[in-house]
């Protein structure tokens, strides 16, 4: 297969889907429809909006000055990866292989330093609780102006970030030391999960030898998770993906291990009940009844084992109802100043969110608490806030992809080719639904 054939079969290389302005005046009806039911906010009040700007100047003469208080990793070799579409990069990693250690660098961007309590967009960012990521269309969690310049980890171009510096013994990857710190980066690319694919397969193509050992620790992490008994519900998750995902795993935990271990403070820790013993058996028996799905004998005792059993063995038919019968009895994970109980799909004793602040309210306001070594005085509230707005979230979600199936649009489709209005004599549409793919 060429290149050229490679790349037409990607997201990327498809285009976007096509639509007549009648249905982009729908899916326009429908949003304001779901804005309204969930408050959803939208646009921005001016006063954010003027903030947001403000802060966008002098960047980096403020970054040169920075310089004199944080760690300078400008000549460190550091990259992005996120989807093709993604409009702002909020993480980068760096990764090195030593004798008796890895070191896992996951760079964030510093976005406390722009937002903070007291600030417009603060307050504005907990009225929102998190960005909304609708299919083709996204509400913000902060100021574009403000996430896509300064906040985004571009390449070629120094930018603030808060790193997670991980040392993780060889053998067991755990935790030797963990060192968190604001610093000064310079990303060298920006990647999509495509083009990391494809520099995994190319020995001669830049940053394929970083990349190809980032994955080999990823994979292991990967994999220890899975027999320590983490609930792996994406088993065929491709090699970009799994990179980032536990990459960004591991960073979280390091950060929430620090905050409650070494400093025994409150903070916004992520806690997911687990399922009663009766709903975990009527999971596991309406899986065991799906043709072609066997979980075998030794992986019984711990149902998430049990699940990632099903998953690895099941025809690929059969995966998405695996899935449905599993999260039809997970309680829904939440935001708690208190991480009792821990993480039971992950089975994390402690986990929190950090690596996202552009996107999260809870990351946000875990930098500051990293930071400042202080605690928000409603940070029980804002727990309550982020997880009732995330709740919201995904129900507008889930109610806007079904509406646009009711009207002949694959939402799966737009979500990872994006959308764009045309003419309606424009449009390939053979069924006369007003839309091309």
């Amino acid at each position: 297969m060429s290149d050229e054939q490679a790349y037409a079969g990607t997201a990327e290389g498809q285009g976007p889907v096509k639509v007549a302005p009648r249905i982009a005046d729908q899916l326009e009806d429908k949003r304001e429809e779901l804005f309204a039911e969930f408050e959803l906010r939208d646009g921005f009040p001016a006063e954010v909006k003027r903030e947001a700007k403000e802060r966008t100047k002098d960047v980096q003469q403020e970054i040169r000055d920075e310089l004199e208080h944080r760690e300078d990793l400008r000549d460190m070799t550091v990259w992005t990866t996120d989807p093709a579409d993604a409009q702002d990069f909020d993480d980068a990693i760096s990764v090195e292989e030593h004798d008796d250690e890895y070191v896992l660098w996951v760079h964030i961007a510093d976005v406390s330093h722009y937002v903070h309590p007291g600030s417009a967009m603060w307050a504005e960012a907990v009225e929102r609780g998190n960005t909304v990521y609708l299919p083709g269309y996204t509400v913000h969690m902060l100021p574009p102006v403000l996430a896509e310049t300064v906040c985004s980890l571009v390449p070629n171009e120094d930018r603030l970030a808060h790193t997670v510096e991980m040392h993780l013994k060889k053998d067991t990857l755990s935790f030797d030391t963990i060192d968190i710190y604001k610093s000064v980066i310079h990303s060298d690319e920006r990647l999509t999960y495509t083009q990391c694919e494809n520099r995994l397969d190319d020995p001669d193509a830049p940053l394929h030898e970083k990349i190809e050992l980032s994955y080999d620790l990823a994979e292991r992490m990967h994999e220890q998770r899975k027999e320590d008994g983490s609930l792996v519900l994406n088993p065929s998750r491709d090699r970009a993906h799994t990179i980032i995902e536990e990459c960004m795993l591991k960073a979280n935990k390091a950060v929430t291990h620090e905050l409650m271990w070494s400093r025994g403070v409150e903070a916004m820790y992520r806690v997911h009940p687990q399922p009663t013993p009766d709903q975990w058996d009527k999971a596991l028996r309406e899986i065991v009844e799906l043709d072609g799905v066997k979980i075998p004998g030794d992986s019984w005792d711990d149902p998430r084992k049990a699940v990632n059993a099903a998953l690895e063995e099941a025809p690929g038919r059969q995966l998405n109802k695996i899935q449905r019968a599993v999260l039809k009895v997970m309680p829904r994970a939440k935001y708690m100043n208190d991480p009792f109980g821990g993480h039971h799909a992950l089975n994390f004793d402690i986990y929190g969110h950090f690596t996202s602040p552009i996107r999260r309210l809870s990351d946000l306001i875990n930098h500051w608490i990293v930071h400042e070594n202080d605690v928000p005085e409603d940070l029980v509230e804002l727990c309550d806030r982020a997880s009732d707005k995330q709740k919201d979230a995904e129900t507008a979600e889930r109610l806007y992809k079904q509406f646009m199936q009711e009207i002949h649009l694959d939402p799966y489709a737009v979500n990872s080719r994006g959308i764009e209005v045309v003419d309606e004599e424009d449009l390939d549409d053979e069924d006369g639904n007003g839309i091309e793919y």
